[in-house]
C-alpha cells in the first residue's frame, strides 16, 4: 500500500513547474501502478498549448475554473469543479486558466517518470524505458 500526501511533495523533486503550471507528481512510473497520478495547478489567466502525442491523459477539476480548446474541432469547453476531460485521441489543445486558479487531478498512461518537460509541441517525449 502506498500513502502519499501532497503536502509532503511540495518543494521536492516531485513538484515540477513550468510556465503557467505546477505539477505535483504523486505516483510515477517507478511506483509500478501502470499510470502516473498528479495534482496540477493552472494559475488564473495562464494559457498552455499542449499535445500529448505519446500519452493519454484524464483530468478532473476539483477547484477553480478555466477552459479547454480542442484544436481539431475549434470547440471550447468550460472547466469548473466537477468537470472531467479525457485526451483520448492525443488531442492538441489549449488549456486556459480562468478567473481563479484551477486545481486539477490528472492520470497519465503510460506513466511519466517525473523528469519530463514539454517540447516545442507541448508534448512529453515518449518513454525511454527508464524509471
Amino acid at each position: 500500500m502506498k500513502i502519499v500526501r501532497v503536502q509532503d511533495i511540495i518543494g521536492t523533486e516531485r513538484e515540477v513547474s513550468g510556465p503557467g503550471w505546477t505539477s505535483r507528481r504523486m505516483l510515477l512510473k517507478k511506483d509500478g501502478m501502470g499510470f502516473s497520478f498528479h495534482e496540477t495547478i493552472i494559475p488564473a489567466g495562464a494559457e498552455l498549448n499542449l499535445w500529448y502525442k505519446h500519452h493519454l491523459e484524464a483530468v478532473y477539476c476539483v477547484a477553480g475554473n478555466g477552459s479547454i480548446l480542442d484544436k481539431a474541432t475549434g470547440e471550447t469547453h468550460e472547466i469548473t469543479d466537477g468537470t472531467l476531460y479525457a485526451l483520448d485521441k492525443h488531442d492538441q489543445h489549449t488549456l486556459r486558466g480562468g478567473t481563479e486558479d484551477m486545481r486539477l487531478i490528472c492520470a497519465f498512461n503510460p506513466p511519466v517518470t517525473g523528469r519530463e518537460v514539454h517540447d516545442e509541441d507541448g508534448a512529453y517525449l515518449p518513454d525511454t524505458g527508464e524509471d
